[in-house]
């Protein structure tokens, strides 16, 4: 969803004209996408805490490997957003705040999209530390909405960088 919304920006400019400028509407879009992931969390920890424990993961093996995966998930959540920033993290180069170069260091050297395989380690950390199925289910539903946001949103970022080049060549 907040793609969609980010490409209509990129070809209209309607939030920026709405907002007065790229980075207050930036700002705004990444505010309200916080507040949906902070729902969305919420969400699904109400619904592991409302369904039965699985006696399977029931275990500290399951449990340690779930603590593990949310120290993991963390590191590299955390990690990308200091690497990108604010506006870098919440689709700023749809508004047209582009970063002078491509972020190449930690955690971008060991991953494509840290931040979104880290969020998924999270939650998969999470359904496992709480023994939840239905918790490592609606893991699998964010990590597909991850991964089809991820089809989406990096050819057409590579395509805003691409034009960023040629027109800089073209000056």
């Amino acid at each position: 969803m907040h793609s969609k919304v980010a490409r209509w920006e990129h070809r209209t400019r309607g939030l920026t004209r709405l907002f007065g400028g790229p980075y207050v509407a930036c700002y705004f879009l990444g505010f309200l996408i916080l507040l949906l992931n902070v729902y969305r969390s919420h969400s699904i920890t109400m619904a592991m805490k409302a369904g039965p424990r699985c006696e399977v993961l029931d275990c500290p093996q399951v449990f340690c490997v779930g603590a593990v995966l949310m120290a993991f998930g963390s590191v590299f959540v955390l990690s990308s957003f200091f690497a990108l920033g604010f506006t870098g993290t919440f689709l700023g180069d749809y508004f047209g705040i582009l970063m002078e170069q491509k972020v190449t260091g930690f955690p971008f050297n060991v991953m494509e999209n840290p931040m979104y395989w880290g969020s998924t380690a999270n939650y998969l950390g999470l359904a496992l530390m709480n023994a939840s199925v239905v918790g490592v289910i609606l893991t699998a539903v964010v990590a597909v909405s991850y991964w089809v946001a991820i089809m989406f949103e990096g050819p057409f970022t590579e395509e805003i960088y691409r034009q960023k080049i040629r027109c800089s060549k073209q000056q």
